[in-house]
């Protein structure tokens, strides 16, 4: 089959596969197994090139790592640390060593059975955070408690990616050379160093190149390039994309990066688990029922013991840590890289690895429906408990998104951190980004219109959106898509004219400031002062002006479309304004009128002076 020909075939597994398995509420990851094993040799066998497949879709993990790279911002993990690395900590190394001691009663030597219960220690970070997000637990006692297991286990992957080819060297004639030893770990400092002297500089070249294609490419160079030169230490290529993203994770440049490779990171990973499917062993299965059904009963019960002990150690009820239990005791992802990495070295023969796969994937299959039976029928623990307050620190981290990061964007963003008030900042110029670095201002490379930089800076958590971008046309773009993807988020902008003004209130902003109306006006009310009028006329004529211009943008916003009655309203407006002012004067002219003065009043100037 040709290529072309393979293409469609995936193509059309995923669509029919994927949105299926999601309706059913078994997750995205099952979907993709399932339409692997479907289509792979096993059953209808459209794909048989399965090896080749398997190999070129690990480009999926190695973006998956340079993503979760990104988001481990070292501010971050310190205010996550006791429950990521205690909790997360104990439940790695405890099931990991438990998981190890069945294996050695089960014969197998003891380095291929640590390797096999630190991998099957780890859970589905994808499968499981998609299944707590569908069903609104995220929040939830135990649902904070995975996700720190989670993102332990997602540090804990990379050492483990390291460590799988340095116990696989064994013997005399295989002992480890401290040679390779030290080219590895200078490989890995001059990645460290020279990424942080040298991605940043690189990106700004290709952000200056103003296209957006450009940009792509250096971001999927900046990641397979640093894979590659740690794959040359013998290491894993994830681990380099690792790196790389750690590197990146609090420049400019992240959350267009991390949006511009989440594409390909979506693709490239759906065709890995396609791929893992496809080489799912089902003559093992066939051949071998009772020893996987035990295998999996057993691999999801020791879990499930510990993750319900550790859940009670940590103090929640019986319900929290029963969920716990149920929602990660599976097997993950990781674990058909990391057994690949172990036959490769040879602590894990082919078959033996086979076996585990098939496990792990049987255990995916299971998590969901486990889940549901509690939902539906035993009830347990599945309320969501209510929120505390790290909770609520999260969500304030991005309540404020700065679209446009110039004058009227920085003044804004001055005044929210005099109180204190974390905000996100985008900004599509990289020489007003660079400029304004330099004065230690946080602010992220990337133009606020595009749907995968709002998801990436996380506009379904934040509360208001300031449109402060200068280009109409640009700015136009950004409310249209933040208003139709993001309804519930408040748009407060920024508007050049009154042009620009008409259109932001056809999309329906929530608040529009014209840039320099106010100015302006407070400068007009100064001149008046000036000119000897009292503070209180002068406010006066300010308010009214302000009010009748506020009324006539309004009224004039519904015709705007039609010139010739723009125009008309426009005059009429004008005349509106003139009588009202000769109003005011003839008011603070009358020798009755108790706060007359000497001065004279706003209205009262000769129309040459006005």
């Amino acid at each position: 089959m040709s290529l072309v020909n393979e293409a469609v075939v995936f193509l059309i597994a995923t669509v029919i596969a994927v949105p299926l398995f999601k309706r059913l509420g078994m997750g995205a990851v099952l979907g993709y197994l399932t339409a692997g094993v479907l289509i792979g040799p096993w059953l209808f066998g459209f794909v048989s090139d399965v090896e080749n497949i398997l190999h070129f879709s690990e480009f999926g993990v190695v973006l998956l790592l340079f993503v979760i790279g990104l988001e481990l911002r070292p501010s971050r993990l310190w205010e996550l640390r006791r429950p990521i690395f205690g909790l997360g900590g104990a439940q790695v190394a405890a099931t990991g060593l438990a998981l190890a001691a069945a294996g050695i009663a089960l014969g197998l030597p003891p380095i291929t059975a640590l390797v096999v219960g630190l991998v099957l220690a780890l859970s589905s970070t994808a499968f499981a955070l998609q299944m707590l997000a569908e069903k609104k637990q995220l929040t939830t006692h135990y649902g904070r408690a995975s996700f720190a297991i989670l993102l332990f286990q997602d540090l804990a992957a990379i050492p483990l990616l390291a460590l799988i080819p340095l116990l696989g060297i064994s013997g005399a004639g295989q002992a480890w050379s401290w040679l390779a030893a030290v080219k590895a770990v200078a490989i890995v400092v001059v990645v460290v160093a020279g990424g942080r002297w040298l991605l940043r500089p690189f990106l700004r070249l290709a952000a200056s190149a103003a296209i957006h294609e450009v940009f792509i490419a250096a971001a999927l160079l900046v990641v397979l390039g640093t894979a590659l030169l740690v794959q040359l230490a013998g290491l894993s290529m994830a681990l380099g994309a690792f790196l790389a993203g750690v590197l990146l994770a609090d420049s400019e440049y992240r959350h267009e990066l991390e949006a511009d490779i989440e594409p390909f990171k979506g693709l490239l990973l759906g065709l890995f688990f396609i791929a893992v499917g496809m080489s799912m062993n089902l003559g093992l299965v066939a051949h071998r029922p009772l020893a996987i059904l035990g295998l999996v009963v057993g691999l999801m019960t020791i879990k499930s013991l510990l993750l319900y002990g550790l859940g009670r150690a940590a103090k929640q009820n019986h319900g929290a840590a029963v969920n716990l239990a149920l929602f990660i005791s599976q097997g993950g992802e990781f674990a058909f890289v990391l057994f690949g990495t172990a036959v490769g070295v040879q602590i894990l023969d082919k078959a033996l690895a086979d076996l585990l796969i098939v496990v792990v994937s049987v255990s995916m299959a299971v998590t969901p429906l486990l889940v549901a039976v509690n939902e539906k029928f035993l009830k347990i623990g599945f309320v969501a408990d209510k929120p505390e307050e790290f909770d609520k620190i999260e969500a304030r981290e991005h309540r404020v998104i700065i679209a446009g990061f110039g004058r009227f964007g920085q003044m804004i963003a001055r005044t929210l951190r005099m109180k204190k008030i974390p905000f996100t900042a985008l900004e599509a110029s990289f020489e007003q980004v660079d400029f304004v670095r330099k004065f230690g201002n946080k602010i992220y490379f990337g133009d606020a219109s595009r749907l995968d930089l709002l998801r990436a800076a996380h506009a379904d958590q934040a509360e208001i959106f300031v449109l402060a971008i200068d280009d109409v046309e640009a700015s136009i773009k950004t409310a249209e898509m933040v208003k139709k993807h993001y309804p519930r988020l408040k748009i407060f902008a920024r508007a050049r004219n009154r042009l620009h003004a008409y259109r932001l209130m056809d999309i329906g902003v929530d608040k529009l400031i014209r840039e320099t109306f106010m100015s302006s006006v407070e400068l007009a009310r100064a001149v008046l002062i000036a000119l000897g009028h009292t503070k209180k006329e002068a406010d006066e004529a300010v308010r009214r002006f302000r009010e009748h211009d506020e009324a006539l943008l309004a009224r004039q916003h519904k015709i705007h479309h039609d010139e010739a009655k723009l125009i008309a309203s426009a005059k009429q407006g004008a005349e509106e304004l003139e009588r009202l002012f000769e109003q005011d004067a003839s008011f603070s002219d009358d020798p009755a009128h108790p706060e007359r003065s000497g001065n004279k009043s706003a209205a009262s100037i000769p129309r040459n002076e006005k």
